[in-house]
């Protein structure tokens, strides 16, 4: 008989959903740690003795090794504490075309505008341009990763679980600052940029609460993070990428984003907020569109 027929082991939402939050915070610093010390650099070592490039390397191969792992152990708590299949952190297949297009150009017609608004204000110029195949295949892979594990984490399980134990808003709410507080201690954050990233929490979690699936958050997560780092060259929250664009930011760092990156912009405030608003306006005349339908 299928375990899957069991009520969860952990039966209130919130607190599974608490514990997977705990348990990927953990599971990212030991990667880090494990990472660190097999390439030969102390956690403890100064700022001074540690270049550039080794930190870099260091995050790379950590966010590599962590994707796999946190999704590893979230496939594994929805099985044995959720007692559900793996499907139902919302990779079900419905709609994926619709959701996936829509996510991908969502996030990159933001990113567009933002460096449209940085350019025309003065505060933003690419000086360079270099295409190396490796560093964008690199780029590539390592955002893939990052979006599908991000998702299947924040929006598959702890959405998704938040949401049997409060309505939906609230839910949505709760999750955005659990992703927000997990990026807390990335380089360069700032007040903006916490803002941004429960902005972004919401804004990566509305299409869930009404569709159940993950596809329009992995893609809008995935194309605004290549497109920002890899293609465009800027810093992706604080984490350095080699881009085939070289920018050049002046100008305070509350409106370039600073050392977080354009993520730290109080341009992408107003654009996650926008770009918010009007998803929630489509979706509830989704629904009130399916509800008038179903009447007549």
């Amino acid at each position: 008989m299928s375990s899957y027929r069991f009520s969860p082991v952990i039966k209130q939402g919130w607190v599974r959903a608490i514990l997977l939050l705990f348990a990927f915070i953990a599971c990212s610093v030991m990667v880090s740690l494990i990472t660190g010390s097999i390439m030969g650099i102390s956690p403890f070592a100064s700022k001074n003795t540690v270049t550039n490039e080794q930190l870099l390397n260091i995050a790379i191969t950590s966010l590599l090794i962590n994707a796999i792992a946190a999704i590893a152990l979230t496939v594994t708590f929805r099985r044995i504490i959720d007692r559900k299949p793996a499907k139902s952190l919302g990779l079900q297949w419905t709609s994926f075309e619709a959701d996936a297009s829509i996510g991908f150009c969502l996030g990159a017609a933001i990113l567009g505008a933002a460096s449209l608004l940085l350019f025309a204000t003065g505060n933003l110029e690419w000086i360079d341009a270099h295409f190396i195949g490796q560093d964008l295949l690199l780029g590539l892979l390592l955002m893939v990763l990052i979006a599908l594990t991000e998702e299947i984490v924040f929006r598959g399980y702890i959405l998704n679980n938040l949401m049997e134990s409060m309505n939906k808003w609230a839910a949505l709410a709760v999750s955005a600052v659990m992703f927000a507080l997990a990026h807390s201690s990335n380089p360069g954050i700032s007040s903006v940029a916490m803002a941004n990233l429960m902005l972004a929490g919401m804004l990566l979690g509305i299409n869930f609460i009404y569709t159940r699936n993950i596809w329009f958050a992995v893609l809008f997560h995935f194309g605004w993070n290549f497109i920002q780092g890899p293609v465009l060259g800027y810093t992706v929250s604080g984490l350095p990428l080699k881009g085939v664009l070289q920018p050049a930011l002046k100008g305070p760092w509350w409106l370039t984003g600073g050392g977080f990156g354009l993520e730290g912009s109080f341009i992408t405030t107003c654009l996650f907020a926008l770009a918010l608003l009007l998803l929630y306006i489509a979706y509830e005349r989704n629904v009130a569109a399916k509800m008038i339908k179903a009447s007549q």
